[in-house]
């Protein structure tokens, strides 16, 4: 039983750490949009690659 005292306790501190997390978390920006993310991926914006061009070739 004097086990209890010792979790217990533990366990509040662990709590109270993962809403601080959270509250941390929200604060931060960190929820504010979920959808764009996972949808990345699909837009295709990105500018090809410039074409390097080739050295100039002198004659000896």
């Amino acid at each position: 039983m004097s086990v209890i005292y010792v979790v217990l306790p533990l366990a509040l501190v662990i709590g109270a750490i993962a809403v601080g997390a959270f509250i941390w978390a929200v604060r931060r920006g960190q929820y504010d949009d979920l959808d764009t993310p996972s949808v990345r991926i699909l837009f295709d914006d990105d500018d090809p690659p410039a074409r390097a061009s080739p050295p100039d070739q002198k004659s000896n």
